[in-house]
Order: C-alpha cells, then structure tokens, then sequence
C-alpha cells in the first residue's frame, strides 16, 4: 500500500514535512523501488523458490553487489513492498486530524492507503497475496510487523500526550486517559485486526491480479474497528443464561 505524498516529504502530526531529499537519497531509494519491483515481479510470475538474486540483479539492471547493498535476501527485497505499505500507513495515520480518536485515524489512513491507485499500491496486494503462499516469506513479515507495530505505538502516543500515571479526578476523562501499555496494546491489536480484515478481503477476489471491491473491504474494516471500540469481552454462556 502507498499513500500519495508530495515527492521528498513525509506527513507529521501537525502538518511538519521533513527536508527534502537530496539527490543521493532520491537515486538510492529508485533503486531500491526498482529492485523491489524486480523481485516482487519475478516472483509472482515463477515463484519464490525459483528466482535466485542474480535474476532478480538482472531484472532491475543492477549490478550483484547494488542488490546486496539494499537488501540482504531475495526474501527481503520481496516482502519489501509489504513494508512500503506499512510504512504508508503510519504516514496517513499521522497525518489524520487531531479531533479523531485512535480507531476512527486508523479507518480514515487506511481507506487514504488503499483508495490510492499508483503502482506501489498494487505491489503491496500482491505481496500480500504472495506471503500466504510461500512459507519462506512468513519470518520476513514478520519482522516487518513487529516494526509497523512500534512505529504505530509511536504516533498513537504522539496523538494522545503522556500516559496518565497518577490518581484519576481533576484531570483528563477516563476516555483519554491512557496507560503505558496502551499504545503498544492498541497498535497490535489494531493492526492484527486489519490483517484479518485484508485476507477476508482477499478471499473474495475473482482472479490473480484483481481486487474485490473496496466497499466490501470498508464494511470489513467498520465491523472490526466497531468491535475493538465496544470491547472484547464477552460473558460465557452460561454466565450469560445463569440465573443468580
């Protein structure tokens, strides 16, 4: 997933964008792009297993060693646009207004991410698509989420202030308070809930290289976001039919 960004900034709370890239930075991170979209193309059309890093070197005009300096496996550089679209994400949610709470900043980035429609976009739908079906990419993810989550822990701190640590009255309402744990506890139970989300979406694609339609993936999203708003404890069965 990509979110359209003015080339060389990035959003921050608050509107801030940080330099603009120079030069160097720009070449490195095309060739980057390049090598990803290499890898991610080749695998798709012959399979993880069957591409080695000299194909992939070959496929983006890069000499061997380039390829090494951007990414330490063809694993990495596949699972890489995976990691463009969580990145995208963070930046979408930052970018989201102040007056929004945690979930409903979360529903409006990814709804920016996914209604964007460049190439970066679509790479990260078929990396997606890729990962269920080629167990070796699975660690890589990993790793990548464990990553996003952080990064999200971050910004939601940024977005709600310092935890409250003292005794409650006199300051802010139970709703905003928040604990240390929470950031950490919302982020990855937000995202784990989006990754559900997106492999019942892509459940429902008729074809290889088609998306279901993005009204059902934001009925998805509703659903799941409603849930972690209202709570998820529920009583047992017979907690809830017991007579005292």
């Amino acid at each position: 997933m990509a979110v359209s960004v003015p080339a060389g900034t990035h959003p921050r709370v608050g509107g801030d964008a940080e330099p603009v890239l120079g030069r160097r930075e720009r070449k490195k991170l095309a060739t980057r792009a390049a090598v990803r979209e290499a890898a991610l193309r080749l695998s798709v059309r012959h399979g993880v297993e069957n591409v080695t890093v000299e194909q992939i070197a070959a496929e983006a005009d890069i000499a061997l060693r380039t390829f090494f300096n951007h990414f330490s496996s063809k694993e990495d550089a596949v699972v890489a646009a995976s990691a463009a679209g969580a990145d995208a994400l963070i930046a979408a949610f930052r970018a989201r207004p102040r007056t929004e709470s945690v979930l409903q900043a979360l529903r409006g980035a990814v709804l920016v991410v996914m209604d964007d429609s460049d190439a970066t976009s679509h790479d990260h739908l078929k990396a997606l698509r890729l990962i269920r079906t080629a167990p070796s990419l699975v660690p890589h993810q990993l790793a990548i989420l464990a990553t996003q989550e952080k990064a999200l822990a971050e910004a939601i701190t940024e977005r709600l202030g310092p935890a409250d640590t003292g005794p409650s009255g006199g300051g802010p309402s139970a709703m905003s308070r928040r604990t240390p744990i929470y950031p950490m506890l919302c982020a990855a139970t937000a995202l784990a809930a989006l990754r559900l989300v997106l492999d019942r979406w892509l459940d429902q694609a008729t074809g290889p290289d088609t998306a279901p339609p993005l009204d059902a993936l934001r009925g998805e999203i509703d659903q799941a976001l409603a849930e972690l708003a209202a709570g998820l404890d529920r009583p047992g069965i017979r907690a809830a039919t017991d007579n005292p």
